[in-house]
């Protein structure tokens, strides 16, 4: 997934003309705190809201701001990955994209980046979840794989979380199965240490949602 196929059809851009007031509204309708400054299709900045309020000039026209030197932006051609990098990094609601002569092209949202990183894990889906704890040197996707797809079952998808100072590593895995005792079972019998299983829809719901919020703790929002 590329960053070009993730901008957003909807955020408009500020022009130097436009007020710190007209800025704070829109802002205000896409629940964003950054826009960006746009003359003649080059892309200037970001501003902020409070870089806004700082300045205490809502009357003011954008262009005579003096503003942070903050330019971030990424290629239309990178991968979501290092979109969800920068925004994390620099606790951004959204990143201009420009194009391959450095022409603006849009901006993509925190909220679209959401949805998408739903989509890539298949939080739609039904099926079970399954937590593994292992050490960093015992983890193999290929042996992963097998158990699964060796009780009839497809892995839909799989992240690794590895907390600072340590060689313990969390696997989360989804599968396309609501049962997945099987699974379970094998997975215990190659001597995996189980986290933690969730099964139900209900209890699906419940760990989508936790999945969402350390998703936003990690952008930092």
């Amino acid at each position: 997934m590329l960053a070009k196929e993730l901008i957003s059809d909807i955020v408009p851009f500020l022009r130097k003309s436009d007020t710190g007031q007209k800025a704070l509204t829109w802002m205000e309708i896409f629940r964003i705190s950054h826009l960006p400054i746009v003359h003649n299709d080059e892309f200037i900045g970001l501003v902020s809201d409070t870089d806004i309020y700082d300045l205490n000039m809502v009357e003011e026209s954008i262009g005579n701001y003096h503003l942070s030197a903050m330019r971030p932006f990424v290629k239309g051609n990178q991968h979501i990955y290092e979109v969800i990098e920068i925004v994390s990094r620099l606790k951004l609601t959204l990143v201009p994209v420009l194009g391959e002569a450095d022409n603006y092209l849009g901006v993509i949202t925190l909220y679209d980046l959401l949805q998408k990183f739903a989509s890539l894990t298949a939080v739609q889906n039904p099926g079970g979840i399954i937590v593994l704890e292992m050490n960093l040197y015992d983890f193999s996707l290929t042996q992963i794989a097998h158990i699964i797809e060796g009780n009839d079952a497809k892995l839909l998808s799989l992240y690794v979380d590895s907390p600072k100072d340590t060689t313990r590593i969390e696997v989360t895995i989804k599968l396309n199965r609501i049962d997945i005792s099987a699974v379970i079972e094998t997975f215990e019998r190659y001597g995996y240490d189980i986290k933690a299983t969730y099964l139900g829809e209900n209890t699906q719901e419940s760990i989508y949602q936790n999945r969402y919020e350390l998703l936003l703790n990690y952008l930092n929002m």
